[in-house]
C-alpha cells in the first residue's frame, strides 16, 4: 500500500500547468459537473423518474462515468497507475467499508434507541431496496470521487494531511448547507462526523473503494434499512421508524446525520483512523516540510 499518489513530472510548461493541483482539481470538478448534468437534462428531456428503472440504469451510468473521468484524469493528466482504484482488492475494500458505514450507523440509532429517540413502525417489502441502494451507490461515487479522490488528495500532496482534512471536512459540511432541513447545526454535523471520517479513512487506507464502501454502507443503511432521511432526503426504506424527541437526538428533518449521536460514533471512529494513520506513519507532510 503506498501512503500517497505521486504524479509522473514531465518537462514543459504545458505539463507544469496541467499538473499543477489546483488545474488538477478544476479539470476534474468541472468535467464531472458537466456529466452529471448532462444526464439529468437527458433524464428531464425523456421525461424518466429518478424511482424507476430507466433512472436507476441513469444513476449507475452517472456513477460509471465519474468513475472514469476520474481514472481519465489520473492516467493522462498525472500519468501514473490508479491505485486508489485499483481493481485488485476492490471487493475487500468494498465490503469493509460497507460494513464499517452499516455498524456506525446501526451503532448511532442504538444509542438513540436508548435514550427514547425513535420507534418502529412497519416493516415494507425487500423489493423497495432496490432504488434506496442504487441512490446510495451514486451519491457515494460522486462524493468521493470530488470530496476525497480530487479535493482531499489534491490539497494534501501541496499543503499536508492535517491542512487536507480540516479544510475538506469543512468544504463537505458546506455543501451539504442548503439540503432540505439543513441548519447550522445539521452543517456542522456533517463536517465533524463524515467530513473528519471518511477523511481520515482515506489518509490510512488510502483507498477509494472502502470509502466509497463506508459511504454507501452508511446512506444504504440510513434511507434503505431505516427508511429515515439521508442528509435531508427523502426516505422510502423497509424499517419505518418514527422519531421522538429534541432534534438535538433526532436531528430534526435533515435526518439523523444532523443528530448527537451520529456525530460522536462517526467522530470516535475518525479519530481511530487518525490514530491508525499516525502509528502507520501515512501522514502526509506539507510541501514546505518536505524534503
Amino acid at each position: 500500500m503506498t501512503m500517497t499518489t505521486a504524479v509522473s513530472h514531465r518537462s514543459g510548461r504545458l505539463w507544469a500547468v496541467l499538473q499543477f493541483p489546483l488545474t488538477r482539481f478544476l479539470l476534474g470538478a468541472i468535467a464531472i459537473v458537466l456529466w452529471v448534468i448532462a444526464i439529468q437534462i437527458g433524464m428531464k428531456l425523456a421525461q424518466i423518474p429518478s424511482r424507476s428503472p430507466l433512472g436507476a440504469l441513469a444513476g449507475l451510468i452517472v456513477a460509471a462515468g465519474v468513475m472514469g473521468i476520474y481514472c481519465a484524469l489520473v492516467k493522462y493528466i498525472e500519468r501514473r497507475a490508479v491505485t486508489e482504484l485499483a481493481p485488485e482488492g476492490m471487493a475487500k475494500h468494498l465490503s469493509r467499508g460497507i460494513l464499517v458505514g452499516a455498524i456506525l450507523f446501526c451503532a448511532s440509532m442504538l444509542a438513540m434507541k436508548f435514550l427514547g429517540g425513535w420507534y418502529y413502525t412497519v416493516m415494507a417489502p425487500l423489493s423497495i431496496l432496490i432504488y434506496p441502494c442504487v441512490a446510495a451507490l451514486v451519491a457515494a461515487v460522486q462524493e468521493e470521487i470530488l470530496v476525497r479522490g480530487l479535493l482531499f488528495r489534491l490539497l494534501e500532496e501541496r499543503l499536508g494531511s492535517w491542512i487536507a482534512l480540516g479544510v475538506s471536512a469543512l468544504i463537505f459540511g458546506l455543501l451539504h448547507a442548503f439540503n432540505h432541513g439543513a441548519t447550522a447545526v445539521s452543517t456542522a454535523a456533517i463536517a465533524l462526523e463524515a467530513g473528519i471520517l471518511l477523511a481520515a479513512a482515506y489518509m490510512y487506507t488510502r483507498s477509494l473503494w472502502f470509502l466509497i464502501g463506508l459511504h454507501f454502507g452508511w446512506n444504504f443503511t440510513e434511507g434503505g434499512i431505516f427508511s429515515t432521511s439521508v442528509s435531508g432526503g427523502r426516505a422510502g426504506g423497509m424499517i419505518g421508524v418514527q422519531f421522538a424527541g429534541s432534534d438535538v437526538l433526532t436531528g430534526g428533518a435533515f435526518g439523523p446525520e444532523a443528530s448527537l449521536p451520529a456525530v460522536l460514533v462517526c467522530l470516535a471512529a475518525g479519530i481511530v483512523f487518525i490514530i491508525l494513520t499516525v502509528r502507520a506513519g501515512r501522514i502526509v507532510r506539507p510541501f514546505w516540510k518536505q524534503k
